[in-house]
């Protein structure tokens, strides 16, 4: 079970999340959003129960929807708290940013007041942040415009607590996801409703051609209408202010564009792959200023008359900002809390990432290995000595002027998409399917030096930090000073490595450094300087001390996994610290 103090998000969790968040836009009418919203607290966000009290237009709350329990369902779905209830209830107890928490201690007083509520007995909390039965969560859900939606409540978390800062986030973020899918259930029933008046004869047809005309101009979310069929397909006829203010042009100026002209170029597969009717995407459009903005585009088709020519009718909906707390929630799953340098998920990925399953039985540098492939290229390009069609000695030369026996065989490395034509992943070729191994390889591999001594190979050394005297510094002066030296070493490591290398945080006071193109003398060298970088005395609160570091070198060579290589240094890490004395080893 994740618990709050693990220092990245749990990659399970994070997906639950986003499968959760991603369903709240495959609902079709407002009931179905709503229900939608509460079943997915229960099944992403680790809650038993989970209500939607939905603003009416008098003002008072209805709940509108539950999950969890169909008997508490059945009792008080449907029934209505007043406007005054809920306001004081939304100003009572903690503000936990967007959100609000009533502890048991202080929700005595509102068991009388008219806000429909259901709770069961249990024991008082045995420790400071057991949830109690009667307290109460609330998550209040806003429009665009800042005014009152509705309020989730939720009860009886799984795991038996009161959220932490990582289950308050999510939910916060949730609720501000289902605020902007209850908004566009009701924009989307609005727009159906306009839709079906179109068809209606002439008189209705005008009538409802004022209420679109309104829906579509002061719609809070970006609004489209272009051309369906023909040489202008896709272009756009018309748009809302705030499409153009979404996108910093006026209406005379889009109205020159259709979507594929703003679309980034990378999402323009995106774009042609979303259907016409009913579909949707998530991609980014172009601004005045050139900077490009994440938006969900959502497509209907309209008819103008009855047997009137066809338009395409397109809700962009601004979600910059959800895109930036997934990128942000992202860099909490790979990144260490406390400071900020990748965790061991992260490590293992980069490192793994270069490193591919063939041994490399040969060692040879990246430039042999490009020069052995290579040879004989000028045999057809005129700029080699030779001008026949082969090489002096060693072999055939395929039609492009290198050798097709440079590597003689295939191999796969992490990420590799099979190319077609090759049957090999990461290996273009000639031939067709179940053909053998491309003429070249373009995965360069790594290699790592025969010894300790420099030969002058170049490789990518792996450096397995451990502090020395970590342990009585936490002990002696508690664990805000020990986070405090945790945080200096790793800036420090950090300022002593270039921008290409990865300094990494295994946990507790292990450290891993990645730096590439390095020979067994450089790597040595690094290693000491980032041991006196480390060494000097750290100030906290008032304080110095000191700590100590043991280095292993390892090195990464193609054919073992990144598990083999963190070992391997690790291995020489204990080596090295059992080498020096214990005085000797230990500087604070």
């Amino acid at each position: 079970m994740e618990t709050e103090s693990e220092p990245y998000v749990r990659l399970a969790t994070l997906r639950q999340l986003h499968q959760v968040v991603a369903e709240l836009n495959t609902a079709r009418s407002l009931a179905d959003t709503l229900q939608t919203v509460v079943d997915g607290i229960v099944v992403g966000l680790g809650y038993e129960l989970a209500c939607v009290n939905l603003v009416r237009p008098d003002g008072d709350l209805v709940v509108a929807a539950f999950a969890g329990d169909p008997a508490a369902e059945a009792l008080i779905t449907g029934r209505v708290g007043s406007r005054a209830s809920w306001e004081r209830r939304l100003t009572m107890g903690e503000s936990w940013d967007g959100l609000r928490f009533i502890p048991h201690t202080e929700g005595w007083v509102l068991l009388e007041d008219d806000v429909p509520q259901w709770h069961t007995d249990g024991p008082d909390p045995r420790f400071a942040d057991e949830w109690h039965p009667e307290d109460r969560l609330y998550a209040p859900m806003y429009a665009s415009g800042g005014e009152l939606l509705g309020v989730i409540s939720v009860d009886r978390p799984r795991n038996g607590r009161r959220p932490g800062a990582w289950g308050r986030e999510a939910l916060q973020m949730y609720a501000f996801q289902a605020a902007i899918a209850i908004s566009n259930a009701r924009l989307r029933a609005n727009m159906q409703r306009a839709l079906v008046r179109l068809e209606r004869e002439q008189q209705a047809l005008r009538a409802s051609e004022e209420s679109f005309r309104q829906a579509f101009e002061y719609a809070p979310s970006g609004m489209a209408i272009a051309e369906m069929g023909g040489d202008q397909h896709g272009r756009l006829l018309r748009t809302n202010d705030a499409l153009c203010r979404l996108l910093g042009r006026p209406a005379s100026v889009l109205r020159r564009y259709s979507f594929s002209d703003l679309v980034h170029p990378e999402d323009i597969g995106t774009l042609l792959r979303t259907s016409a009717e009913g579909g949707r995407a998530e991609l980014r459009l172009g601004r005045r200023d050139g900077t490009y903005v994440w938006v969900s585009l959502r497509n209907s088709v309209v008819a103008d008359a009855a047997d009137g020519p066809r338009f395409l009718l397109t809700h962009v909906e601004d979600i910059e900002e959800r895109k930036r707390h997934e990128l942000q929630l992202a860099h909490r799953a790979s990144h260490d809390s406390l400071t900020g340098l990748p965790n061991s998920a992260e490590l293992r990925s980069r490192l793994g990432a270069r490193l591919c399953r063939r041994p490399q039985s040969v060692r040879a540098t990246a430039v042999e290995a490009l020069d052995a492939a290579y040879e004989g290229h000028g045999a057809h390009g005129g700029h080699g000595a030779h001008a026949g069609g082969g090489t002096e000695a060693g072999g055939a030369v395929g039609e492009h002027g290198f050798r097709p026996d440079a590597y003689p065989e295939p191999f796969e490395y992490p990420g590799a998409p099979a190319v077609p034509g090759t049957g090999v992943p990461g290996v273009p070729g000639p031939g067709g399917p179940g053909a053998g191994p491309g003429p070249y390889d373009h995965h360069v591999h790594t290699v790592a030096p025969a010894s300790d001594i420099d030969d002058g190979t170049k490789g990518l050394a792996v450096l397995f930090c451990d502090l020395d005297g970590f342990k009585s510094i936490n002990d002696r002066f508690g664990h805000h000073t020990g986070d405090a030296v945790l945080i200096e070493v790793a800036r420090r490591l950090t300022t002593g490595v270039r921008d290409g290398d990865t300094v990494a945080r295994l946990g507790g006071d292990e450290f891993v450094v990645l730096a590439d193109g390095l020979g067994a003398a450089d790597a040595a060298d690094l290693a000491v300087r980032l041991r006196n970088a480390i060494i000097p005395p750290i100030r906290v609160d008032g304080r110095a001390v000191r700590v100590g570091a043991s280095f292993g070198i390892g090195w990464a060579s193609c054919g073992m996994s990144a598990d083999e290589v963190l070992r391997s240094a690790d291995q020489r890490m204990y080596i090295e610290k059992r080498s020096r004395s214990k005085a000797h080893r230990r500087a604070g």
